[in-house]
């Protein structure tokens, strides 16, 4: 049985990144989660392999709803947010966008900016 009701989609996570594909999923994600770090990364990109372990565990442990962007598939939405290397992480809160993050950040320091908004 599904327990989510309206009112909790603005405060419901997801224990695992949420792969986005163009901007009105990105939109979507933004306004239905409280606190969401966005991931701009590429495939071929060594940082952002090793980002993705401390960005998934974010997402398992954290109050934040994490999504992942793969700039070479979505340059557009890449651009949109001026996203000039990679990895990238932007964090909304409340639907604004509130930090930017360029370049590999260690868990702590990844953990306890999220969790200053997630209050």
């Amino acid at each position: 049985m599904a327990t989510d009701t309206a009112s909790d989609v603005g405060t419901a996570t997801s224990n695992e990144p949420i792969h986005v594909d163009g901007t009105t999923q990105l939109d979507d994600v933004v306004a239905e989660h409280g606190v969401v770090l966005v991931d701009f990364y590429a495939d071929w990109c060594g940082p952002c392999q090793m980002l993705e372990p401390i960005v998934e565990r974010l997402a398992t442990e954290t109050d934040a709803t994490v999504a992942k962007v793969d700039v070479d598939a979505n340059q557009e939405l890449a651009a949109a947010y001026g996203v000039r290397g990679v990895p990238t992480l932007v964090l909304f809160a409340d639907g604004e966008q509130v930090e930017e993050i360029v370049g590999l950040r260690g868990e702590d320091e990844l953990r306890t900016l999220v969790e200053s908004y997630a209050e």
